[in-house]
């Protein structure tokens, strides 16, 4: 088995001390590392402030008492539940929607979205069998590395952290357009460095700080839903102000006319990048179990969440987008109108309050719309501070990446980040669309080769699991789904891949003619991006498929107390009807 090493340069491949994936094994015995409780331990024990980034002390770098993650447990259930079920909704539904129902229609934005549901189901619940079995610092890269093949594991943690770091400048420019819905005559440039500030301020306290927005901001998103749809229901009956548009029997008269489906299969396709760019960041809950306190706890029932999330937030407030909002709604025209790289008022949840004359809700989604951009860019910086670091500590990356300071922040990856949000000035200048047009190219399709890497790595988890003689009942947590759940979520991302390149050629409002090459590249520039950052690693580390024998599936594992664990799942086998239900759903 000559196979070169994939991790740090000055970390050869040992079998006492890597695996052929480069994930560091325990130094003294080799076998599982256990729950790497002494960096969270060591942080207790400073001072208050100290602990929470604010004194000079904390800026130090902290001793590497653990391999596997130098990063702080400190997430608490709350925290985990809420990135799950709330933490991703932001642009992508409460104002990309508007365009997709434009091209697509009701029924193409409600169908697609269904579908890439499925898909985030079975994604989330095998990235929380995996991340319950390995809690290594990085999450889900480091899989595609472990499980499928080294190269493959660096093109997916560098298209990730390029994902987030795209994304940050764009989010900060969406919430700055946001406010000119109140104020057109402040300069943008003072809102984006409004914004860059509270990013700066609230990630000074560490993951704290990012656990704490993300509960508080996700609670003001799913209220603003569940508001949605009391209202959405309300005015579909017709028992909306007399003022308004909806003040008798609405019903489903825009699926009759101007009908459900617009422009054909091509618009019914070109909802798909729009569903998975609203659905981005679901995984970040992966992501956080390495620095949760309970994830053998929290993260399954923080998994099982998004199918709520899918079904009520995003299920149920489209079909009340698509019955209220015809797809031929001039306002619709949304983004890149007007020289704005987005224009808030096209948003349907915004929309729906000015039809039906509800005085003040039209401001209050908006407050909403930028909270949310607002807490996405924060996701950004974390989702992409993580993964650097991970990189670095996997020989991807200069090591300097590596730097976590004695508050358990990845400090140098987290300032890198944020550095990228200065791209955000470039909405200063005349050329602003055309520059983020090609901003949103290299992370429109990212997400979607990320979560077809966390299927497939879960898929070539479960195969090297059972080659190396364990079973099924040796895993604490399993994928509702198992491995065919994971072909299932596969095979729908391979779909909506083939999808997306037929709309790149042909785009829906283009009277049927090809795209020319700077059009296609602006829907599809994700896929060559990816194919190069595979070749950069096989070029530089020489590695290539990884076969069953080469995988190493015990490393790492998390320690198990199974008396507990097996006296935990006999409590809830043995419970009544209707709490064995609730531990199912919930």
């Amino acid at each position: 088995m000559a196979t070169k090493p994939v991790f740090a340069e000055d970390a050869k491949h040992r079998p006492s001390v890597t695996d052929i994936a480069g994930i560091p094994r325990d130094s003294d015995s080799g076998e599982d590392v256990g729950k790497a409780e002494a960096p969270t331990e060591t942080y207790y024990k400073l001072p208050f402030w100290t602990r929470m980034g604010c004194t000079p002390e904390s800026f130090k770098r902290r001793t590497k008492a653990d391999e596997h993650n130098q990063l702080n447990q400190t997430l608490k259930g709350r925290h985990l539940h809420m990135i799950a079920i709330g933490g991703s909704i932001g642009a992508g539904l409460f104002v990309g929607t508007g365009s997709a129902l434009r091209r697509g229609g009701a029924g193409s934005l409600l169908v697609d979205y269904m579908i890439i549901g499925v898909m985030i189901f079975n994604v989330v619940f095998a990235l929380g069998e995996m991340a319950i079995m390995y809690p290594i610092s990085g999450g889900f890269y480091t899989y595609s590395s472990r499980f499928v093949d080294p190269s493959w594991g660096f093109a997916m943690g560098w298209n990730y952290c390029m994902q987030w770091t795209v994304v940050l400048p764009l989010e900060i420019v969406i919430a700055s357009e946001t406010i000119k819905y109140w104020n057109q005559d402040i300069s943008i440039a003072v809102w984006i460095s409004m914004f860059i500030a509270a990013l700066i301020l609230v990630n000074v306290f560490g993951v704290l700080g990012y656990g704490e927005e993300e509960f508080w901001t996700s609670l003001l998103k799913l209220s603003a839903i569940v508001i949605f749809l009391f209202i959405g229901l309300v005015l579909v009956c017709g028992a909306g102000p007399d003022s308004g548009r909806y003040n008798e029997y609405w019903g489903g008269r825009y699926w009759s006319d101007p009908g459900a489906f617009q422009n054909g299969f091509k618009g019914f396709c070109s909802v798909f990048v729009t569903a998975a760019f609203a659905f981005a960041g679901t995984e970040l809950v992966g992501l956080a179990a390495a620095e949760s306190k309970t994830p053998l706890l929290s993260l399954p029932s923080a998994v099982k969440q998004v199918f709520w999330r899918i079904t009520l937030f995003y299920i149920l407030s489209l079909l009340f987008v698509g019955l209220l909002i015809s797809p031929t709604d001039e306002r619709l025209m949304g983004a890149g109108q007007g020289g704005d790289f987005v224009d808030v008022s096209a948003s349907p949840f915004v929309l729906v309050g000015l039809y039906a004359g509800l005085n003040g809700y039209d401001s209050f989604m908006n407050v909403v719309i930028l909270v949310s951009v607002i807490s996405i860019g924060n996701s950004g910086i974390y989702g992409g501070s993580r993964t650097l670091t991970a990189l670095a500590e996997q020989g991807y990356a200069p090591k300097i990446f590596t730097y976590v300071d004695r508050a358990g922040r990845p400090l140098i990856s987290t300032v890198a980040i944020m550095l990228w949000g200065l791209l955000a000035y470039v909405a200063l200048a005349s050329t602003a669309v055309e520059v983020f047009d090609w901003l949103l190219a290299l992370s429109g399709l990212s997400s979607l080769f990320t979560w077809g890497s966390i299927c497939y790595s879960h898929i070539r988890f479960r195969q090297a699991w059972k080659h190396h003689g364990h079973t099924l009942d040796e895993i604490p947590f399993k994928a509702l789904g198992g491995v065919w759940g994971s072909w299932v979520g596969l095979g729908i991302i391979v779909l909506v891949l083939i999808a997306q390149f037929y709309v790149a050629l042909f785009p829906p409002l283009n009277d049927g003619q090809m795209n020319d090459a700077a059009g296609f590249f602006k829907s599809y520039l994700a896929l060559p991006v990816v194919l190069f950052f595979w070749a950069c690693g096989y070029l530089w580390k020489r590695t290539g498929w990884l076969t069953m024998g080469q995988i190493d599936v015990d490393s790492g594992r998390r320690e198990i107390d199974w008396e507990t664990h097996n006296a935990i799942q006999d409590k809830r086998r043995n419970a009544n009807a209707f709490m064995r239900v609730c531990y199912f759903l919930f």
